[in-house]
């Protein structure tokens, strides 16, 4: 079964001094990392999704901005590597993900990134709908702190309630379980 890696919005305004820091984001680079170097090391496709917000009044990811980037860790795109830009949560909805993954013949997808509550949650769910079998790395996403009927929801609580959702659709693991990669 061919995989591919999806990596959802690892870009600068996620980090600390960015303009919408999440929590734990620096962990979950290290992960991503390790993730992107197992699918390099096997010549596999990676699909680095990039949120861009066309509205210059945007609290982030401003099109054109050193925020909306993808974090430079990440960097070089090396040959069968893509950037796939989105406007939407949902990173298959009005985007070339889907056609090229059907260019590569990807049957299932290793998805992780920011963040766990939205993107991460549409674009797995989504992933599941279209029948490529996730497989979600639950510490490689990172999020945020939210507020809910005035109470503040910690970013771990979010992430966990978001984890243990999505086990309907994804497979949710660790980065050492998938393939023993070392945390």
């Amino acid at each position: 079964m061919k995989q591919a890696l999806i990596i959802i919005d690892v870009q600068n305004d996620y980090f600390p001094n960015g303009k919408y820091s999440l929590i734990n984001s620096e962990v979950a680079l290290q992960n991503t990392l390790k993730l992107q170097q197992y699918f390099r090391v096997k010549r596999l496709p990676i699909y680095y999704i990039q949120h861009i917000k066309s509205d210059p009044n945007a609290n982030f990811f401003v099109k054109g901005s050193h925020g909306a980037k993808i974090h430079r860790s990440l960097l070089p795109i090396y040959p069968h590597e893509y950037i796939i830009p989105k406007a939407f949560p949902n990173s298959f909805y009005q985007t070339e993900l889907q056609p090229k993954l059907q260019q590569e013949n990807i049957e299932q997808l290793v998805i992780c990134g920011m963040m766990s509550h939205m993107c991460v949650d549409s674009t797995t769910r989504m992933a599941c709908e279209l029948n490529y079998q996730p497989i979600l790395i639950h510490d490689a996403c990172a999020t945020r702190d939210l507020l809910f009927d005035d109470k503040l929801i910690p970013a771990q609580t979010v992430h966990n309630s978001f984890m243990s959702a999505l086990t309907v659709f994804a497979e949710v693991v660790s980065c050492k379980k998938f393939a023993g990669i070392e945390i």
